[in-house]
């Protein structure tokens, strides 16, 4: 049961993303209209579908140890140096005793593990048998092992957690950490998401459900919401917040970028990987984390939308802001920062929740990049001319996923009241 008196507040923030190694530099690209796609290989682009990817690029893994760094995959690396950002930002490791670590949480979700890993080592088996298979291939690969690695590193004994809900997966890792807070179950929460799926593999699944974009052009390649946009651009990388009691915070004259006061989830019940008809589910979602928020719909001012540039999505999210917000859904200020990442799959929920965060502390909305066509199903205002100043109290991010996995957050400007 949700305590009004165990108010949950966000203190660091870390991020990995195309855009730049860091959450400041991310942000800063993302306000600049910039873009972090680029060109797959050759190899790629003659035999698959998708032509574009977001790749993170020289992705600094020195703070990280030399012996645990070469048991872990891509997106485990990810999830730790994301985390350990968002610690050194947060300023807590020098606030906290290690008694205080037995209620300092994690929770980061992965859509999907190490899936190349996996392939990789399954050739090894086929070529030269089941004893050349290593033994930390099952600790390499398991979706959790990013929240197992992120508390093993810096002795974080609380709660130890992985949502796998598909894109969904990092929204819904950073709502369950919220709810730990509120329930009495930890003090203090690193949460968000990672990912790491551009593998052959996986573009040829994703390519061949006709999911991809087949654009050459980065530029045209991920487009939300454009009236001519063909699919999502696949991208990897992770965000992580510190979610902490506001009263702890308060005591160690913490920084506080926000507090997160809602979280909504719903299931569509509906297909495999299609969202259900006008966004059913993702409304239920919405008006989930707005009743938890004990919120009125007039009072969001921003979202950060799913967004992920193909057909269905866009236009039934769209249509489920319409319903949820009714007139005041023309008055909300809607971004997909999607046309500047790609889509991080379970990575997504953390950085999205990272950049919700950061246009509430800095009140200004980033832009919705690569947009030129209209399309008549998404008419509503999506910051499609650069960053905008705005005046912002309550942010709303979602996150919608295959098999039906929706997750919405309602962050709150920490200085205004409701």
């Amino acid at each position: 049961m949700k305590d009004a008196s165990r108010r949950v507040v966000v203190t660091g923030l870390g991020a990995i993303t195309p855009l730049a190694d860091g959450v400041v530099p991310s942000w800063q690209r993302l306000l600049a209209g910039e873009h972090g796609l680029s060109p797959l290989t050759d190899l790629y682009s003659e035999h698959y579908r998708a032509k574009v990817a977001g790749i993170v690029k020289d992705f600094d893994t020195s703070v990280l140890p030399p012996k645990a760094l070469r048991r872990m995959d891509r997106f485990v690396q990810f999830a730790c140096v994301a985390s350990r950002e968002a610690l050194y930002d947060s300023g807590v490791l020098e606030d906290v005793s290690a008694d205080d670590y037995c209620d300092f949480g994690v929770s980061i979700g992965v859509g999907m593990g190490g899936v190349d890993h996996l392939y990789r080592t399954s050739l090894v088996y086929q070529q030269k048998g089941p004893l050349r298979v290593s033994p930390f291939l099952i600790p390499q690969i398991i979706p959790n092992m990013a929240s197992g690695m992120v508390a093993y590193l810096h002795g974080l004994k609380g709660p130890n957690i992985c949502t796998t809900t598909a894109c969904s997966s990092g929204s819904h890792g950073i709502g369950e950490a919220y709810m730990l807070i509120k329930q009495g179950l930890a003090d203090r929460m690193l949460a968000g998401g990672s990912e790491s799926v551009i593998t052959p593999v996986a573009l040829a699944s994703f390519g061949n459900m006709k999911a991809l974009s087949a654009q050459e052009d980065p530029r045209l390649a991920s487009r939300p919401f454009d009236a001519e946009r063909d699919g999502f651009v696949i991208g990897e990388g992770a965000g992580v917040l510190l979610l902490e009691r506001l009263d702890l915070a308060q005591k160690r004259q913490g920084k506080i970028y926000a507090e997160i006061i809602g979280y909504g989830m719903s299931g569509d019940a509906y297909h495999m990987t299609a969202p259900a008809p006008q966004g059913q589910g993702a409304r239920r979602c919405m008006n989930k984390a707005l009743e938890l928020s004990s919120i009125a719909p007039e009072q969001v001012d921003y979202i950060n939308a799913h967004g992920t540039s193909t057909p269905l999505n866009d236009a039934y999210e769209t249509q489920a802001i319409k319903d949820v917000f009714s007139d005041h859904a023309y008055k909300l200020a809607i971004s997909s920062t999607k046309g500047a990442t790609g889509h991080l799959l379970g990575g997504a929920g953390g950085v999205e929740g990272c950049f919700s965060v950061l246009t509430l502390y800095h009140q200004i909305a980033p832009p919705t990049i690569h947009w030129k066509n209209k399309d008549p199903l998404c008419d509503l205002d999506y910051v499609q001319d650069g960053a905008r100043q705005i005046d912002a109290k309550v942010v709303m991010s979602n996150s919608f996923g295959f098999g039906g996995a929706n997750a919405t957050l309602v962050f709150k400007h920490y200085e205004s009241s409701i």
